[in-house]
């Protein structure tokens, strides 16, 4: 079965919809879902959600693009309540944005460094947003450390910049846009990324992979990323599927039948 590592289920495009859309991604083999908190309103929504449904687990962070509002009593707040939820698995999504630059890149270090921290403290893996931004976000890496590992979420990278995260002991994500035309570098890291550092996801509702490119994703379209991976390995899908939910639980610390 396949594991959607990064899915937005918490966000109002898919509101009164959820339990339609889990029973769609379940017919398309995807059983386990990640769903990403990303401000206060996602975050409590993301909570409300894995508490109503098994198999879905939370993931909560402060996003760059809002790193603005990331005060000490909302920092506070988060502690609290990553200690307070037990099916908190990582700590995301977390880094920088220099496409938007809706804040100084000092302000989105400080906040992506401070999230870090409480990453390290509370043992949890960290998922990774950086747009326009790999040299910072591998150097903030680097520096700071990553001791309990964590996703390039959406992977986009070169090989090279592949191998460095690889080095840091992230784990590559690919998305959506492994099955489009012109993905040719992410072609080429689904090729070459060792299988037992791959992860897959959709980023729902958002980079809707062929065959649905332009309508809105959902979760279950998991299934067309592992199919394209698979066919750029030429192998089957269902290695691909079996092997990346076996990495996502070793990543998350999940029991295999989690």
């Amino acid at each position: 079965m396949i594991f959607d590592t990064h899915t937005h289920l918490n966000v109002k495009e898919f509101e009164g919809e959820e339990q339609d859309v889990i029973e769609r991604a379940h017919k398309l083999g995807v059983t386990e879902m990640a769903i990403v908190g990303f401000d206060r309103d996602t975050i409590q929504r993301s909570f409300f959600l894995v508490e109503e449904f098994v198999n879905l687990y939370s993931i909560v962070g402060w996003h760059p693009t809002k790193a603005r509002n990331f005060k000490k009593e909302i920092e506070n707040w988060l502690f609290k309540e990553i200690t307070s939820h037990q099916k908190v698995v990582g700590l995301g999504e977390i880094g920088l944005d220099y496409h938007w630059m809706k804040d100084p890149k000092k302000v989105q270090e400080s906040v992506f460094r401070r999230q870090l921290a409480m990453a390290r403290e509370l043992k949890k893996p960290v998922i990774i947003h950086t747009r326009e931004a790999l040299e910072d976000t591998y150097r903030i890496l680097k520096d700071e450390g990553v001791p309990n590992g964590g996703i390039m979420h959406s992977f986009s990278g070169d090989m090279e910049w592949m191998r460095k995260f690889l080095d840091l002991g992230m784990f590559i994500s690919l998305s959506g846009v492994v099955t489009f035309k012109k993905g040719e570098e992410v072609h080429k890291v689904a090729k070459e990324v060792p299988i037992t550092q791959l992860l897959v996801e959709t980023d729902a509702p958002f980079l809707t992979p062929v065959p649905y490119r332009g309508k809105r994703n959902e979760p279950g379209y998991a299934r067309y990323v592992v199919e394209k991976i698979a066919n750029l390995r030429e192998m089957p899908w269902q290695e691909v599927a079996k092997q990346t939910t076996k990495n996502a639980h070793r990543l998350f610390s999940l029991g295999e039948n989690a």
